[in-house]
Order: structure tokens, then sequence, then C-alpha cells
């Protein structure tokens, strides 16, 4: 009984564990470019238990008899984040870029390293750099010239700008994007910005729309991965999972009220 009290508490503490989780996707359903994660459970180890006849020592068990396997519960061991296409909506922001297919764009830290995201939304600093809502640089550095009245951004992330009068269209710079083997083991470190680990391996960087890299549209945000439904479902899973070990603290409980009470 001081087992099924221990197995159901840590049965609660995972489903905590998710409903946290999940709690941390719904608030993020109108994060621009954000991926929804999931928890990984695992079964803790197994006290094995020899059986045998009424009578019979323990040394006299035999080998072939099977032996009982009681569970310690389990626990939650990773968080698994999903990096499938959110939905694209149209702004009509020049500056507003997503990408269609696989790829990050790169932004420059305050200490020099570089971060990844899928979020788009740039805007211009007072230097006519381009910056995500953070404030962090494009790590291309694209100057924006203070006197350019429309820019480009093809498919291929080449930037141009028409500057005003009669002075014509100039290229400012390419958008490189970076592409991992692994971006499932990417570290989130919030602001939308992810950081390589072992797991994700080194970026292979590259031109967008070529081996495998996904292309650029312009005026265009990718919107969050979030299924709202199934999100809610999980949620109920969850819920009823965690009544369910609740319940057995409770039961475990008055089956030791019952064994104390036996010699009143």
């Amino acid at each position: 009984m001081i087992r099924a009290l221990s197995t159901a508490a840590l049965g609660m503490s995972a489903q905590q564990r998710q409903v946290d989780n999940i709690a941390n996707n719904l608030a993020n359903v109108n994060t621009t470019g954000f991926k929804r994660s999931s928890l990984a459970f695992q079964d803790l180890f197994y006290q094995n238990i020899p059986v045998s006849k009424r009578g019979a020592s323990v040394d006299s068990i035999r080998s072939d008899v099977p032996e009982l396997q009681i569970g310690h519960g389990a626990r939650v061991v990773a968080t698994i984040r999903n990096f499938s296409q959110g939905s694209i909506s149209e702004t009509g922001n020049p500056l507003d870029l997503s990408v269609n297919g696989a790829g990050f764009f790169q932004v420059q830290m305050p200490d020099g390293s570089t971060a990844y995201t899928r979020d788009g939304n740039f805007t211009i600093n007072a230097e006519g750099m381009m910056i995500n809502n953070s404030g962090l640089i494009l790590a291309d550095r694209i100057e924006i010239p203070h006197d350019s009245v429309a820019l480009q951004v093809s498919q291929d992330g080449v930037v141009s700008a028409l500057l005003d009068g009669d002075r014509g269209q100039i290229e400012l710079g390419q958008i490189e994007l970076a592409k991992f083997v692994n971006p499932a083991g990417l570290r989130a470190i919030g602001d939308n910005l992810f950081v390589i680990t072992e797991a994700s391996g080194q970026p292979f960087h590259g031109i967008p729309g070529v081996e495998g890299i996904g292309s650029l549209q312009q005026g265009y945000l990718e919107q969050s991965n979030v299924d709202i439904v199934s999100e809610m479902v999980k949620l109920i899973e969850a819920q009823r999972a965690y009544e369910l070990n609740s319940k057995m603290v409770q039961t475990a409980e008055e089956m030791m009220s019952v064994t104390n009470a036996i010699k009143r």
C-alpha cells in the first residue's frame, strides 16, 4: 500500500507536467512561428517478487516459474518539439517574411553567438538594420537605406530596395537560412529563439530554395502550429489521469486505515 501511494504521487506529478506543457502550447496559439511541444513519459524500475507454492521455501522456487513484476510509476523524461509547418497568413508588410519549408532565420545574440528562429516578423532599427521583435539583428546584416521607398525580398533571399528619386533599384544583400539534421534537438530559450545542442548538430547554411532549404515569402508570416482541438483532448486526458491517480492515493489511505484498525 505504501508503494501504491508513492506510485500514484509520481503519476500525479507526471500529469501535472503534462498539463503545464499543454497550457504553454495553448498560451502560444497566436505566437508567430511557435512550434508545439509534447512530453515523453517513461515507466520506472520494477520490483521482481518471486512466486512459490504454499509451504515451499524461497530457495526451492523453480526458475521457470514467472515472477511478479510490480512497477513504481512513471516520470517525464523529455520534451519533444514538433517542427511541422504552421499555416501561412498574409500581412502585406514588406518586412514580414515566412519560410515555406525547412530552415531557420539567424539572429545575432548580444554575446555574439547565433540564435535561430522561425519568426520572420522583422522591423528596422535606427541604424537601418533588420531586427526581430527582441531587437536582435539579422545575422545577414541587411541594412536598409533611409531613402528607400520600397523593399523587395525574392524567394531565394535576395533583398533589394527602390531608392527615392530616379536612382533605381539596388541590391542590399542575401538572406541565408540555417537547416539542421535534427531540429527537434534544438533548445528553446524563449523569445521564439532556439540554440544549437549536441543533439541538433551543427547547422547547414544555404540559400533559400536550394538543397532542401525552404523558400521565402515576403509579406507573409508563419503562424503557430498548435492544434487547439488536439490540445484540448490531451488536456482532458491529463485531467482524468490526474483524478484517477489522486483517487488511488485516497484508496491506499483507506486501505491503510482498515489495516491499522484490525487490532482494535
